[in-house]
This record gives structure tokens, C-alpha cells and sequence, in this order.
């Protein structure tokens, strides 16, 4: 038996960091929303529409190999969209 017998969609996704304070300034920039955050191991949860994150604090695992690179959002004006994105320096 396969284990997409069993799958039924993404659960979340993680993406080190090597800053929280500024990777949540970011994602909640964009319109996500912290659904659960650590006080003490910088774990931190975030949700947008069906989507969840978990970012978590790794100085040594943040920009290597196996680091998440991109996420890409579905937008209703890519050119729009671009233009705001690049006002905000992303």
C-alpha cells in the first residue's frame, strides 16, 4: 500500500530561518496569520487560506540545500501583484 492511500492533502510546510522576527514581518505582510508560536524554541505557525508554514529558527539550515527556496501565491493581477511586491522590497 502507497502512503497517499492514507494522504489527504499538505499538512504544512518548513522553512528555516535565520531570523523569526523578520520572516514573520514577512509572511504576515503578505497576509498570513500566526496560528501558533513557541516562547522559547522560535517555532512559529502561520495560515493563509488553506496554506500553513512552519518556520522555525536555524541559523546553520537557513539558504542551504534542502531550505525551502520559493512559495508561490496565486494572484488575480500578476503585474499588479509583481509591482507591490518589488514597492516592498521582496
Amino acid at each position: 500500500m502507497s502512503i497517499l492511500s492514507y494522504a489527504t492533502g499538505i499538512q504544512h510546510i518548513g522553512i528555516p530561518t535565520a531570523d523569526m522576527a523578520k520572516t514573520l514581518a514577512f509572511y504576515q505582510d503578505l497576509g498570513f496569520e500566526i496560528a501558533w508560536q513557541t516562547q522559547n524554541k522560535k517555532v512559529a505557525f502561520l495560515k493563509f487560506a488553506n496554506v500553513v508554514i512552519e518556520t522555525y529558527e536555524s541559523p546553520a539550515a537557513a539558504g542551504h540545500p534542502g531550505a525551502i527556496e520559493h512559495i508561490a501565491l496565486d494572484v488575480t493581477d500578476v503585474d499588479a501583484a509583481y509591482a507591490v511586491a518589488k514597492e516592498k522590497g521582496y
